[in-house]
């Protein structure tokens, strides 16, 4: 009887001292999670959001660092007017990083 005693009270101690260990390792994975792939996440949602509502007109920078006014949009692919030369070169859609303001334009 002793016997059995002393190992329910050594199994039960170390689903304890199992939950312990690993309570530091899941709660640095969900911190992980919340501070790293939620707002990367998001992020990806809005660049998605933004490639799909480019419209003639809009000023873009692409992924070369190329500035250009939207002349023609297509399925996938964009055709933009680059200044100064009014030169139009044809790009990928998912090469667009950013849209860029006037007012930024005038700042440069």
């Amino acid at each position: 009887m002793p016997f059995t005693f002393l190992l329910l009270q050594l199994g039960g101690g170390s689903a304890t001292a199992l939950l312990q260990q690993a309570l530091p390792i899941v709660l640095m994975i969900a911190i992980f999670y919340f501070l790293v792939f939620m707002p990367m996440r998001r992020q990806q949602a809005k660049q998605k959001e933004m490639l799909k509502s480019l419209q003639n007109g809009q000023t873009v920078l692409t992924t070369g660092g190329i500035v250009g006014t939207i002349v023609a949009v297509n399925d996938d692919t964009l055709v933009l007017r680059i200044k100064p030369d009014n030169l139009k070169l044809q790009f990928a859609r998912s090469s667009v990083t950013s849209l860029v303001g006037t007012e930024e334009l005038a700042k440069k």
